[in-house]
């Protein structure tokens, strides 16, 4: 089996989440190969055979023109996967070489289980085992989901460069940086966060008290965020902010992939949580098995006292 991992290249730089990617088809015990549009100079710690358009004259974003890119590889390589990571730069470049493949395609692959692709449902309480009917596959696969190896010297075996022709219907404008809110979490070294464990709005107090307590900031996950009792700028998480304090303490977080992927650079992470077999329990240093409103006013008090 072939995979072709399609990198991503941002404001001049490869995406980290792209050597992700060599994580997956690792996983999936397959052979691959990468393309990139971006630049030879900045190229992602990779040691296999690399194909590189030039970002310069294919543009950072244009997807007709990033489509025929991926298109020219595919007619070289017949790979049985083209891979990206589940991004906006996915979400829009997927979908259109799926179809012009005629190939199914699965989003948001969290794990491989016996050579199947594995996606969550039911707002990531549930996964289901996915198989695909067609010759390509096309996936986009959830950043954090896949260690990324450990070569960060890694340099392509081969670099083979590729040219397409036309300029595509989109004209890329350059990047907005998104809007910052009244706290930004990336900057806090201790941050305790509420899960959907806390039950109800009235229990997130309980988490800001603990929080101010250790002389941190509190986030939240996102069903918390959806459920409208914290504001979207303290969410953490892929589609909320990625942090790496010195401490993170997570309250009633169950452990999907989309929030261990916003904290996963933290570098003490203590869970509270009734239920000792949570996600959560493989990424903490110390798990707490206990009811979080029980034990957090205790602990709370506690730091109080010091």
């Amino acid at each position: 089996m072939k995979t072709l991992l399609v990198a991503e290249y941002r404001d001049g730089k490869v995406l980290g989440s792209s050597t992700e990617l060599v994580g997956f088809a690792e996983a999936l015990g397959s052979d691959n190969v990468m393309v990139l549009v971006g630049d030879a100079a900045t190229l992602p710690a990779y040691s296999g055979k690399m194909y590189l358009a030039d970002a310069t004259v294919c543009g950072e974003f244009n997807p007709d023109v990033h489509k025929q890119v991926i298109l020219e590889v595919v007619k070289k390589e017949q790979p049985d996967m083209i891979v990206f990571c589940h991004s906006s730069y996915g979400w829009d470049l997927a979908p259109r070489v799926a179809f012009a493949l005629q190939a199914v395609q699965v989003s948001e692959v969290v794990d491989v289980a016996q050579g199947e692709l594995v996606v969550p449902v039911c707002n990531a309480k549930l996964r289901r085992n996915v198989a695909s009917k067609t010759d390509i596959t096309v996936v986009t696969v959830q950043v954090g989901a896949f260690a990324a190896p450990d070569t960060p010297d890694a340099t392509p075996a081969d670099v083979e460069k590729i040219e397409v022709t036309g300029d595509g219907r989109i004209v890329f404008e350059g990047y907005e940086e998104a809007q910052k809110g009244a706290v930004d979490l990336t900057k806090a070294e201790i941050i305790v966060s509420a899960g959907r464990g806390v039950g109800k709005a009235d229990n997130v107090s309980l988490i800001e008290k603990l929080a101010k307590a250790l002389g941190g900031e509190y986030g939240a996950s996102r069903p918390v965020v959806d459920s409208e009792w914290v504001a979207h700028e303290r969410q953490v998480g892929t589609t909320g902010q990625t942090v790496a304090p010195k401490l993170y303490v997570a309250c009633g977080i169950s452990g999907a992939i989309q929030h261990l992927a916003g904290m996963k650079k933290s570098e003490f992470v203590v869970a509270i949580n009734t239920d000792s077999d949570a996600p959560i329990g493989e990424e903490a240093d110390v798990l707490v098995v206990a009811d979080l409103l029980t034990f957090v006013p205790i602990f709370t008090e506690k730091i109080q006292a010091l």
